[in-house]
């Protein structure tokens, strides 16, 4: 079987296939190297031309020749130059290949020069016959190599040197081009990874609530199944997603907090307040879920009486401004500090900078009675997403900027409902 068109056999049997040679790419278009000397031989031809008047000759009578043979000149050049070109490619002036490129070069070059001064020297000895005048051919062919050596060393010498250029910019392009496909493709690898960290996290700590449902109340914990099954759901059509609107965001947020008012009865109220037009913002996929449960955990669970949950989102110029308020019985400086080392704030943290760079805020702020968590991402909305609105016009917003406003509609077959105030 042979190997995919990428690869080759390794011929030390070892089994295993060896990228395939990289051929080099050579330097320009042959047209261009054809544009060049007609450029060239018209200049050439026009100098001949006023170096001639300036010398007081008759330019008239030979002003033929001089068209000509100038544009032989070059044409002759161009007619050699994929073979300087391609000798340049395959024997490179780098410091492993060094000796063998001059062996290659040095006798290429005289090569070069005697074919390019016969070539010449061909067309003169045309134009003379044709004139009917006498013509010593070795002589004019050594004429052409005494009068122009030093010239055509130094075009070859250029045609090399520009070959070279042009491959090592292109190969230094390419090496570029992979550096920056490898760039992406790890940042993407690394926010799956990081997006992955959070979903075993939040798995784990649902689950352990619905065990600790099981002893007292059967009907909630098969309640709370049911609606873990619902957001489970919702995290797999995400999957591979880093960013969603902000309207599938909160309607995952809402079924999450379905299950912890399961738990915690009257002693958790959250309220929404969010600006209409946040809605088909992008945020990053499960960006909000964390701050809420450590809100839960660090703030409402520890406290006696009910505690209220406050999640925001609004418009700030060209930033998309998210806040999770709670008042709760508030941390210490050193409960601070240990909660951003946990996993759901130091993951979050990392995909904001992953998406971000540093065009982001994530901050922290001590209450009089709890914390609050802010949020500001660039604004940005799905150009995608917005052709759904016409079939999502019956819908009503989740929320209104003065109130929370519930809404249903169907999806998979299932009726469900948007995030309205939990008490």
């Amino acid at each position: 079987m042979k190997p995919p068109l990428d690869s080759r056999l390794d011929p030390s049997g070892s089994g295993t296939d060896l990228p395939a040679r990289v051929h080099p790419r050579y330097g320009v278009h042959w047209s261009l190297i054809l544009i060049a000397a007609t450029v060239m031989g018209v200049v050439s031809a026009i100098l001949a031309w006023r170096v001639a008047i300036s010398l007081g000759e008759d330019s008239a009578s030979y002003w033929r020749w001089m068209v000509i043979l100038n544009f032989a000149y070059w044409y002759i050049l161009a007619a050699l130059t994929p073979a300087i070109v391609w000798l340049s490619q395959h024997f490179r002036f780098e410091r492993q290949g060094l000796a063998r490129a001059m062996a290659v070069h040095l006798p290429s070059m005289i090569v070069f020069c005697l074919a390019h001064s016969m070539g010449v020297t061909a067309v003169s000895w045309r134009l003379a016959i044709a004139a009917g005048k006498p013509f010593e051919w070795w002589e004019q062919v050594q004429r052409s190599l005494v009068r122009n050596l030093d010239w055509e060393m130094v075009t070859y010498g250029a045609i090399v040197g520009v070959s070279h250029a042009v491959l090592y910019y292109r190969e230094s392009r390419d090496r570029a081009l992979a550096a920056a496909s490898l760039e992406t493709k790890l940042v993407a690898a690394q926010l799956k990874a990081l997006q992955h960290q959070l979903h075993p996290h939040f798995l784990f700590n649902t689950l352990h609530a619905i065990s600790t449902l099981m002893h007292r109340d059967v009907e909630a914990a098969d309640r709370t199944l049911m609606q873990l099954s619902d957001l489970l759901r919702i995290t797999l059509e995400n999957t591979g997603q880093q960013e969603i609107t902000l309207k599938v965001e909160l309607e995952f947020l809402s079924k999450y907090l379905q299950i912890e008012q399961t738990r915690f009865a009257d002693r958790l109220v959250a309220r929404f307040d969010v600006q209409p037009e946040t809605l088909d913002a992008s945020v990053p996929n499960f960006i909000l879920q964390p701050l809420v449960e450590n809100a839960i955990k660090h703030g409402i669970a520890k406290k006696a009486g009910p505690g209220h949950i406050h999640i925001s989102a609004r418009r700030d110029g060209d930033k998309l401004l998210m806040e999770v308020r709670d008042d709760g019985v508030g941390l210490t400086e050193d409960a601070l500090t240990a909660l951003q080392k946990g996993i759901g704030v130091s993951t979050t943290r990392a995909r904001l900078q992953h998406l971000f760079g540093a065009d982001y805020r994530f901050e922290f702020h001590r209450q009089q009675a709890g914390l609050a968590v802010v949020i500001a991402i660039p604004w940005r909305t799905e150009a995608a997403r917005a052709g759904v609105h016409g079939a999502e016009s019956a819908d009503t917003n989740i929320t209104s900027r003065h109130g929370a406003v519930g809404s249903t509609r169907t999806r998979n077959g299932m009726a469900q409902r948007y995030p309205r105030p939990i008490a």
